[in-house]
């Protein structure tokens, strides 16, 4: 189940905008129905007939939710919205629960279309609302609302009677040309339900930023180590390990001529001539560096150190 869910107490803080906007687009409608337009003219233009997908009047697939059939009608429906709408706003943000909102109406229009499809003109926002509180009971399942006002009811039963109700009415009424849009009920509740049972982008941005980043290695290919060669790391101690014998070399007292007097034996008999013959080698690195070294005292080093890392 896809949530992409805001902190409780942060979401609480925040105002539900397309709530306002969606309840104040709907009674502008409902106000020019009664006052400016002629009476049917918006249902004519912004309602869904059985006949306008053949005349590509396609638009009427989404205008339809926000045109109604009176104002009792009206009145219920901005109710419902405000009672399930507001809380899941805040807790998925405008943008999504408005997309989320067009896509439960789009639904219920689709089984309208496909269940009964010689039924009279659909309006109405019933479908994208339903849909609206199957996503509130999917997040607050345990909380208690009064069914007609009066029976208290948890809002998952609550959700789910009015799902079981519009199912057997859509058995019940297949084939009738009129009254309640049962097929755009339970399309809109099984759109909501879909959309929460699928990954949206929404969740999946605040997944990415709740990992940590990948550290910057900058734009060089990385190249492999061969196998046969020793890794940096694998080379850092030993390389510690000759500077601070360097280093206790050189506290040690010795004759200064002793280092330039350095010569390479090349196959020392003893450990103690070996040792011997390090130490000066590494006098000899410490006061004159690297460079100073000849062929055969280089040969003596890497010697000495092969045994070393032997050991």
């Amino acid at each position: 189940m896809s949530f992409a869910l805001a902190d409780e107490y942060e979401a609480q803080r925040r105002s539900a905008p397309a709530v306002v906007w969606i309840i104040g687009l709907c009674v502008a409608v409902a106000f020019l129905q009664e006052t400016i337009l002629r009476d049917g003219f918006a249902r004519d233009w912004f309602g869904y007939h059985a006949s306008d997908l053949g005349e590509r009047r396609l638009w009427s697939t989404v205008t339809y939710m926000f045109v109604h059939g009176g104002l009792l009608h009206l009145a219920f429906n901005m109710y419902m919205l405000w009672v399930f709408g507001r809380r899941v706003e805040r807790a998925w943000g405008s943008t999504t629960f408005t997309w989320f909102y067009l896509w439960c109406g789009v639904s219920g229009w689709a089984f309208h279309w496909m269940f009964t499809p010689r039924a009279g003109v659909l309006v109405g926002a019933s479908a994208a609302i339903l849909g609206v509180a199957v996503a509130y009971a999917s997040r607050w399942p345990d909380e208690e609302l009064y069914l007609f006002g009066i029976v208290p009811m948890k809002v998952r039963w609550l959700v789910v009677f009015m799902a079981a109700l519009s199912f057997v009415m859509v058995l019940v009424n297949a084939g009738s040309v009129g009254g309640t849009a049962y097929a755009a009920h339970f399309g809109g509740m099984f759109g909501g339900w879909l959309y929460l049972r699928t990954p949206n982008a929404q969740s999946i941005d605040r997944l990415r930023r709740r990992i940590a980043p990948a550290p910057d290695y900058g734009d060089e290919t990385p190249r492999a180590v061969p196998r046969h060669s020793s890794r940096p790391r694998d080379r850092e101690p030993e390389i510690d390990d000759i500077v601070a014998q360097s280093k206790a070399a050189m506290a040690r007292t010795r004759p200064p001529q002793a280092a330039q007097a350095v010569s390479a034996p090349v196959a020392p008999i003893g450990l103690k001539a070996q040792r011997a013959a390090m130490d000066l080698l590494l006098d000899k690195i410490a006061e004159q560096g690297m460079d100073s070294l000849t062929r055969d005292e280089r040969a003596l080093l890497e010697e000495m150190s092969r045994k070393l890392r032997e050991r």
